[in-house]
């Protein structure tokens, strides 16, 4: 027997899945699925929400599959479990990542029915914090729901190979994230395969339109309202003044009222998308065409304690930023001389021409282009957590 004959080695697959979350979605597919697929002997397959902008890749490093398809209230999010059912049954996969909380019953119960069977749940919000305090559910369900969910993942983590953070401050505030089996992966900027990084910040030039941009999910905590009533403001003192929305509103009837807040500045506000998903690299190259990124938030404990992602997909573009007096926010972009923080209520002329002011001075990011904001580190930090799993 030639002892120089190898083997090949077994294939291992992968499934990171999620609901509500589109198949392109920044962190599970962008930051998740492509560095595994980097990775030697490994299938990775991505499972969630499809709409008219996805075009799902059945084959390739990544193969995409749909799970759920319309309005986030309907029957089909009933099937979508059936769906991730007979993905499971389909592929055998090697490791689940669960990125959403109502995928971990039929998580637990593929586990217990086979042997070797491991997952990863990744924690992307404070969902039961959440729940309570959004309310997007009646008075009298928020409680039981917030309680049913808190009580799944503290089963989940127990089970769980390793429970993942998408933010630093869960581990304070989650009381299942033991710090000898969590992992903090911040929603850190990986640029797109064929994206050209920035090499200088973006800045505006006299004579150009300003071009305002808010992007990511659109709802009335975000701030979308916000960032319309202060375009409008800054466009009484600078009739250049351009702001374009472009994302997802998961909210019908708040998808009118921001419909009727565009239409009356209509000659300055244009919205991309609103009741449909966007795909992210439409957002990214939104990014590059624009002059100032808005991060009106609204002070809420669902938020006030994360790093949202578009923070650093801006300063990973050299965006210049307006951010409200959030001590952790300010002092990242602080420390980059990478924006100015302002009080969005404030709308007074004064303001708005001293705005003007400072953003026609220009001056940001003397430095060049921060490199903590990239993904990079992170993706190592779950590589790791993979080589230690298998």
């Amino acid at each position: 027997m030639n002892s120089s004959l190898a083997f090949p080695r077994p294939i291992k697959t992968i499934l990171l899945a999620s609901v509500l979350k589109p198949v392109d979605d920044t962190r599970m597919y962008g930051k998740f699925a492509r560095t595994l697929a980097g990775q030697p002997d490994v299938s990775v397959h991505v499972a969630g929400r499809s709409g008219p902008g996805h075009l799902l890749a059945p084959s390739g490093a990544i193969q995409q599959h749909s799970l759920f398809c319309g309005s986030r209230l309907s029957w089909a999010r009933v099937r979508a479990q059936a769906r991730y059912w007979e993905l499971l049954r389909r592929l055998h996969p090697t490791l689940v990542v669960v990125h959403a909380p109502e995928l971990l019953p039929l998580t637990l119960l593929w586990q217990a029915l086979g042997r070797k069977r491991q997952f990863l749940y990744d924690v992307r919000e404070n969902y039961a914090l959440n729940i309570r305090t959004q309310g997007v559910y009646p008075a009298w369900l928020r409680w039981f729901l917030a309680a049913t969910v808190r009580g799944l993942e503290k089963l989940a983590a127990a089970r769980a190979v390793h429970v993942l953070l998408a933010e630093k401050s869960y581990a304070d505030e989650l009381p299942f994230a033991t710090s000898a089996h969590t992992l903090v992966l911040e929603n850190k900027y990986q640029p797109a395969p064929s994206a050209v990084p920035a090499v200088a910040p973006q800045s505006w030039q006299p004579g150009q339109p300003l071009q305002l941009l808010y992007s990511g999910t659109i709802s009335e905590l975000n701030g979308v309202l916000d960032a319309i009533a202060l375009a409008k403001a800054l466009y009484q003192v600078w009739p250049q003044v351009r702001l374009t929305i472009i994302g997802f509103c998961q909210q019908p009837a708040f998808l009118l009222r921001l419909q009727q807040a565009i239409a009356e500045a209509s000659d300055f506000v244009t919205l991309i998308g609103g009741a449909q998903p966007v795909p992210h690299a439409q957002i990214l190259t939104t990014i590059t065409r624009s002059h100032v990124g808005l991060l009106p938030y609204q002070e809420h404990p669902s938020t006030w304690r994360c790093i949202p992602t578009k923070l650093f997909e801006y300063l990973a573009n050299g965006l210049p930023v307006l951010l409200p007096p959030n001590p952790a926010w300010v002092a990242l972009v602080r420390q980059h001389h990478a924006g100015l923080t302002i009080d969005f209520r404030d709308l007074s002329p004064a303001s708005m021409r001293m705005l003007a002011t400072r953003l026609q001075a220009g001056g940001f990011y003397p430095h060049g282009i921060p490199q903590e904001v990239f993904w990079d580190g992170e993706g190592q930090k779950l590589v790791s957590l993979l080589d230690s799993i298998w």
